[in-house]
């Protein structure tokens, strides 16, 4: 077992902190990977984001320039706001630069509701191959909930499913929505499921579905993680209708450990449970793919209504930012940026506003920083 913290190193760290991000990677990933080494240069793709976006991506890079990464960051704008109808959403020099990196990092991006363009980070995921979205959430020391035992990931098949985007109109009033499920995208996060179950010393998988009226698609879904599941003999496996898990979330976290579920389900247990925990503004994501691996707030929710007022949350894209250190071999960094931002949180001196506190986006940036300088 992990030696205990020591008093400056809040538990509350220790568990936030994700080993080992296992991934699948292609080729050229797997090239990036092991290129990575102490001495190494990195160059990051950056994505800011819309509304809070900039702000909170500025914090990450300020802290990371306070903690003397050698990283250099290679900015790119996407935004439907900046985009005309019939042309690209995504410049093909901006996937190009997460292909050619191999990692990146982004704030939230704005979708219109309704109409408008297509999600960016749907056509970001589908773009790069970015099959596996990981979002760890937990309760935190210093953060009053309703609960202090939510501890789960949720692994979330990323470029399939509800979010396929096949949608057409029948005729007038009719409109239908396609759901694809495949064997080779089921496997695929199946299998990284249980990988990163394994790699980061959890107990169980769940696999979330409703294969109980969706017999086909989920339950082809449902059929190939219980054929990888086969293969893990140390991991305890179950199943769960989506409902049901939604119920045991909200009346006893503490049940579940990692889920591993398709695309809508996935989006929709990751809020349920950064409501429980604190919030979208504190949890971590990563989107890991055989083109790329690029990592972000796990509750991507863009707060246009707080844009330039410098009230932003960049916690979740900070941690976001030591998840992508740990993916490029640097834990030791990764670590002592997380125990930072706990330390902040345990002292309860510095918070923004919505933990309850009245600190600005900079000043909970600064009091991070003034903890990695002690």
């Amino acid at each position: 077992p992990p030696s205990p913290p020591s008093p400056r190193m809040p538990r509350p760290a220790a568990r936030l902190l994700i080993p080992a991000l296992r991934a699948i990677p292609s080729r050229g990933l797997a090239a990036a990977a092991a290129a990575a080494s102490p001495a190494k240069q990195y160059t990051v793709t950056l994505f800011p984001g819309d509304g809070i976006g900039p702000e909170i991506s500025t914090a990450v890079t300020q802290i990371f320039s306070a903690a003397k990464l050698p990283i250099t960051w290679e900015p790119h704008t996407i935004s439907t706001q900046n985009v005309k109808p019939g042309e690209p959403l995504i410049t093909r020099e901006a996937l190009d630069s997460v292909l050619r990196n191999g990692y990146g990092l982004k704030g939230p991006l704005e979708t219109p509701v309704g109409k408008g363009h297509k999600s960016l980070n749907l056509t970001l995921r589908k773009e790069l191959g970015l099959y596996a979205n990981v979002r760890p959430c937990l309760s935190l020391k210093g953060v009053k909930t309703l609960y202090d035992n939510v501890n789960v990931v949720t692994i979330r098949e990323n470029t399939e499913g509800e979010y396929s985007g096949l949608e057409h109109t029948v005729k007038p009033g009719v409109v239908e929505s396609l759901k694809v499920i495949t064997r080779d995208a089921s496997m695929r996060v199946a299998e990284y499921a249980f990988a990163y179950a394994q790699t980061n010393k959890r107990k169980r998988v769940t696999a979330v579905h409703k294969a109980n009226v969706m017999k086909q698609s989920d339950g082809l879904f449902l059929a190939c993680v219980e054929e990888v599941a086969a293969r893990f003999p140390d991991i305890e496996y179950e199943h769960m209708l989506i409902d049901n898990c939604a119920s045991f979330l909200v009346a006893n976290p503490s049940r579940l450990d990692v889920m591993v579920m398709p695309n809508l389900y996935g989006n929709i247990v990751t809020n349920i449970a950064v409501g429980l925990a604190g919030g979208p503004g504190l949890f971590p994501g990563a989107n890991i793919g055989a083109g790329g691996a690029v990592f972000e707030q796990g509750a991507r929710h863009a707060a246009q209504s707080i844009a330039g007022k410098a009230l932003g949350n960049p916690t979740a894209t900070i941690l976001a930012g030591a998840m992508m250190l740990r993916y490029l071999k640097k834990p030791k960094v990764a670590t002592r940026i997380e125990h930072a931002v706990m330390e902040v949180f345990e002292d309860g001196k510095v918070r923004t506003h919505d933990v309850g506190g009245t600190a600005s986006t900079s000043e909970f940036t600064k009091a991070i920083v003034a903890k990695l300088d002690e």
